[in-house]
C-alpha cells in the first residue's frame, strides 16, 4: 500500500507560526503533526507500506524534505517528495503524486489527526472516513443507502442530508483508476471556484459503478489554527499518556509541580514553576518561576516570571513578566 499526504498549503490561519515552519511540521505532544498522522495510518494497515509520498510546496526547503524522508524511513517505507507549485485544489494536489497512485492507496490531508481503532478493509473499492458533526451545512457529507455504502456526496447541504462529514481521509483499492479520474478533471477542466476537487472525481466513479463505503473515526482533530491546534495537543496528550513516553529522561525539574498530562522534551529545564495540564515543552525549553497551562512551547525557547495559558510560542522565543494568552512566532522576544 502507498500513502499520499498532501501538505503544500501555506497555513495562513496558523501565522505567525507558519512563517518559518511548514504547518504539518508544527509539533503536537512532542511530534510533528505529519509524523503523528502517518504513524496512525501505518498502525491501521495490515499490509506493508511501500511508499509515502509527501506533496509539498517548492519553497519548503531541503531541511523539511530530509525530515519527511526520515519519517518515512523510520516507518519502514520509501519516502517520495512531490511538488505542488500552484494551489489548484485537492484533486490537483493528489495528482502531483501520480507515480504513487498505483495499487492500494491511502490519502490523508496533513491538517487532520484522528483517533480510531479501525483497520483498512482492502477488499472494498473505496472507503471515505467520516465524523458526525452538529452542523453538517459547513462540510461535505456522505449520504448512505444501508450497510455503510455511500449513495451520494453532498457539498455543504442547505437542508439535512446527513451528519457524516468527510474528514479528508480516503482509501482506494485501485490507485491507477483514481489517477485516471483525477486526470480527467484536468483534461476536461472540471473546476469549482477555480479548483479541481476530489469529490468531483469520486462522484464520477460512483456513477460508474465503483462502490464507496464509509467508516467513522472516534475523534477528528483539526490543526487549522492556533486554538484548534492547542485543543488537539490536549486530546493527543490524553490519548497517548499511557502509550508513549512523554517525559524525556534528560529533563531537569527543580522545585516545580507538573500537572499531567504534559510532554517534556529532551534537555528541558524547569525551576520554581507549575506546568500543566496540557503543556508541551519541546527540546531545550527553559522555564523559570512561571505558571504555564494548555500551551505549546517549541524548542529552545525561554519563559521567565510569566503566567501564560492557551498559548503557542515558536522556536527560540524569549518571554517574561506578563500574564497573557499568546501566539508568538519563531525568534520573538517580549520582555
Amino acid at each position: 500500500m502507498n500513502i499520499i499526504i498532501p501538505m503544500a498549503g501555506m497555513g495562513k490561519r496558523m501565522r505567525p507560526h507558519t512563517l518559518t515552519t511548514a504547518k504539518p511540521l508544527i509539533p503536537v505532544a512532542g511530534k510533528p503533526i505529519v509524523q503523528r498522522l502517518v504513524e496512525d495510518i501505518v498502525a491501521t494497515s495490515n499490509e506493508k507500506v511501500g511508499e509515502i509520498a509527501f506533496i509539498i510546496g517548492p519553497s519548503f526547503g531541503k531541511e523539511v524534505e530530509a525530515q519527511l524522508l526520515q519519517t518515512a524511513e523510520t516507518l519502514g517505507a520509501k519516502g517520495r517528495i512531490c511538488y505542488q507549485e500552484t494551489p489548484l485544489g485537492t484533486a490537483h494536489a493528489i495528482l502531483c503524486a501520480a507515480d504513487a497512485l498505483e495499487g492500494n492507496v491511502f490519502i490523508a490531508f496533513a491538517d487532520t489527526l484522528f483517533d480510531a481503532t479501525f483497520s483498512i478493509d482492502t477488499t472494498k473499492d473505496a472507503i471515505i472516513w467520516t465524523q458526525k458533526v452538529a452542523d453538517p451545512s459547513a462540510f461535505g457529507v456522505v449520504k448512505l443507502k444501508g450497510n455503510n455504502e455511500i449513495e451520494a456526496f453532498v457539498e455543504k447541504p442547505t437542508t439535512f442530508v446527513s451528519d457524516l462529514a468527510i474528514i479528508g481521509v480516503y482509501y482506494f483499492r485501485d490507485g491507477a483508476g483514481l489517477k485516471r479520474e483525477l486526470q480527467r478533471l484536468i483534461d476536461e477542466d472540471i473546476m469549482i471556484k477555480g479548483e479541481y476537487q476530489i469529490t468531483d472525481a469520486m462522484d464520477h466513479m460512483l456513477q460508474n459503478g465503483i462502490k464507496f463505503y464509509t467508516d467513522q473515526v472516534s475523534e477528528w482533530l483539526d490543526c487549522g489554527n492556533k486554538d484548534a491546534t492547542l485543543y488537539t495537543n490536549e486530546r493527543i496528550l490524553e490519548l497517548k499518556k499511557n502509550k508513549e513516553q512523554l517525559r524525556d529522561a534528560s529533563a531537569v525539574i527543580d522545585n516545580s509541580v507538573i500537572i499531567e498530562p504534559c510532554y517534556i522534551g529532551k534537555g528541558v529545564k524547569i525551576s520554581h514553576s507549575v506546568i500543566g495540564p496540557y503543556v508541551s515543552l519541546e527540546a531545550g525549553v527553559e522555564v523559570v518561576s512561571s505558571v504555564i497551562s494548555n500551551s505549546i512551547i517549541q524548542c529552545d525557547s525561554v519563559v521567565k516570571n510569566a503566567c501564560i495559558e492557551k498559548s503557542m510560542l515558536g522556536k527560540n522565543v524569549s518571554y517574561a513578566n506578563k500574564p497573557d494568552e499568546l501566539s508568538l512566532g519563531d525568534f520573538s522576544t517580549q520582555l
